[in-house]
Parts: C-alpha cells; structure tokens; sequence
C-alpha cells in the first residue's frame, strides 16, 4: 500500500506515516491530534468533519489522505492567529451561535469558505450555504446571525 509521509496542516509542514487510504478526518484526529473536526457520520452529510482543503470547505471524512497531498489543509485549530480568533470563531461566540457545539467547528470551517467567496451574503445565502453542515439543537439562527456579523466585521478590516 502506498504511504502518505508529509501533508501541509494549518501553514506547518506535518510529518505522518499513513495508509494513503485512510480518512484526512482520521489522520487528523488519531495521528495529528487536531480533535477540532468532529467525526459525525462517516458519510459527508452532516458537516462536523469539515476543513477547509485548497481553501475550499470539505468533508475530511470523505476524503483519502493522498487527496490532501500538496494542498493545504486549515482546521478549527487553524483559524486563530496571534492569540486572535478569526471573525466567525469570535462571531459564534458574541451571537451564542451553539449549545452543544459538536457542529461548531464544522459550520465555522464552512462559514470560513462561504466569506472568502462571497464576502457579504445575504442570510438565505447563509442559510442555503449551510445546509449541508447538521445542527440538532435548533440554533440555525443564531449562526447565520453570527455569518452575518463575522461577515461585516471582516469587511471593516479591508
């Protein structure tokens, strides 16, 4: 079986030694120790796994590590810089965007990617961007209200 021996993890270099069939999400969580992404259900449908890969939101638990080889990956533990949470992570937080948060970092990672391809969307826009990532404690509102914040907030620092 071939091997997956180095991938690019949030701006760092990481050194594995994986089965190049094995999940991202999986080597993520039990070979990098990056537990943000959550395993959910194992099939791409409800979001908890999601990272941003090339910059684009997708479901790690879908995805061979040898897909990740050469891209970068950015995961929850990514977003903060300098000490600073990223705009969405602090936009959860003002808007009490989540109750249990086992989605949370799934629907901030995706967040992330719908503000860097449309930096201000409307909330229908939000709301159908999201409906891939599974929230079973009815706070949908408050987290496009937190998409929205975070969507202003990051186009007064432009």
């Amino acid at each position: 079986m071939a091997r997956v021996n180095t991938l690019n993890v949030n701006g760092k270099k990481m050194t594995v030694d994986v089965d190049s069939t094995v999940s991202l999400l999986g080597v993520l969580r039990n070979d990098l120790g990056l537990t943000g992404s959550k395993y959910g259900c194992g099939e791409g449908q409800c979001g908890s796994c999601t990272v941003l890969l090339g910059g684009q939101p997708r479901r790690s638990c879908q995805i061979p590590v040898s897909a990740a080889v050469g891209k970068p990956i950015t995961t929850i533990e990514g977003l903060e810089k300098d000490g600073r949470l990223h705009p969405v992570q602090q936009a959860f937080i003002d808007a009490g965007a989540f109750q249990c948060a086992y989605c949370t970092p799934g629907m901030i990672m995706s967040s992330v990617g719908l503000l860097q391809s449309n930096p201000n969307p409307s909330s229908s826009e939000i709301a159908q961007f999201l409906q891939g990532n599974i929230c079973r404690c009815g706070t949908q509102p408050r987290i496009v209200d937190a998409v929205r914040q975070a969507a202003k907030t990051m186009q007064e620092r432009t």
